[in-house]
């Protein structure tokens, strides 16, 4: 299976797991900066060059020797399970994509007709009821991830601890997982980690949200949009996510983690 959504700089100065909806547009462009002293001109998920990706075939030899050799700082980040799973909501399915199309084509149809999801559209400002139809796609999220229908789960709302799995059962070993939330104080302890040819002051560095602006704001607090039947959903799926990395499944208002993250516990329970 490989290494599956692993990013490694060009000077192999540090190995990063994407994680989808945790601040992996900014932390690919501090890695493609800390080599290049510049940031990509775009998305940094398209870029094809500067920087090793799973994806592109020439550079999983690489990836794959020096994580199975443990040759450089490795690192993922991870983001509260509510705060997560909203976003792929606003952006992935209520948002129109980079293309000016939906996301994956016939997805929203589907979820329409299926599931009662209403979406909305940029010409009328995006006007729906969205707690009712958050919770209906969380039904479907949930039937994706358990049952797998009526598609497979997608990458921006499956668990992360799905991703970080892959990597540590393929025989890699992660230094430092950090949380969103707390993203300076994580970044630069991996930054304090490893040498980089240009130097990074994370107070200048933007953050790329690329997916900002793709779809309609969240009106109502995080808390608004989980009643108990939503609650009972998020732990069915998302259990081992507020376990491991020590967020408050109790408190949908607290997006802030409760306790640190204990790594020799990640490897142990993800790696089996």
């Amino acid at each position: 299976m490989g290494f599956p959504g692993t990013w490694m700089t060009q000077t192999e100065s540090v190995v990063y797991r994407v994680v989808p909806k945790c601040a992996c547009s900014t932390i690919g462009q501090i890695m493609y900066y800390s080599d290049h002293g510049k940031f990509f001109d775009g998305d940094i998920h398209d870029a094809q060059d500067g920087m090793h990706k799973w994806a592109m075939e020439d550079s999983q030899p690489l990836i794959t020797e020096n994580v199975k050799s443990h040759n450089s700082y490795t690192f993922t980040c991870v983001r509260n399970p509510y705060t997560r799973i909203l976003s792929s909501f606003f952006d992935k399915i209520c948002g129109i994509q980079r293309n000016g199309k939906r996301y994956r084509g016939n997805l929203v149809p589907l979820l329409i007709q299926k599931y009662g999801i209403e979406v909305g559209s940029p010409e009328d400002g995006f006007e729906f009821d969205q707690i009712k139809s958050f919770r209906r796609f969380l039904l479907f999220a949930r039937d994706t991830i358990k049952f797998r229908r009526p598609m497979d789960p997608d990458i921006h709302w499956s668990a992360m601890s799905g991703h970080i799995s892959t990597f540590i059962v393929n025989g890699g070993r992660y230094d430092k997982i950090f949380w969103t939330e707390q993203f300076n104080d994580g970044m630069q302890d991996v930054l304090n980690g490893i040498e980089t040819p240009n130097p990074i002051d994370l107070a200048e560095i933007p953050r790329f949200n690329e997916s900002e602006g793709h779809g309609p704001k969240r009106l109502h607090p995080v808390e608004d949009y989980f009643d108990d039947l939503s609650m009972h959903l998020m732990y069915e799926i998302y259990k081992k996510d507020f376990n491991l990395f020590k967020y408050d499944f109790d408190n949908p208002a607290n997006k802030m983690p409760i306790a640190e993250i204990d790594l020799d516990e990640v490897h142990a329970k993800l790696g089996a």
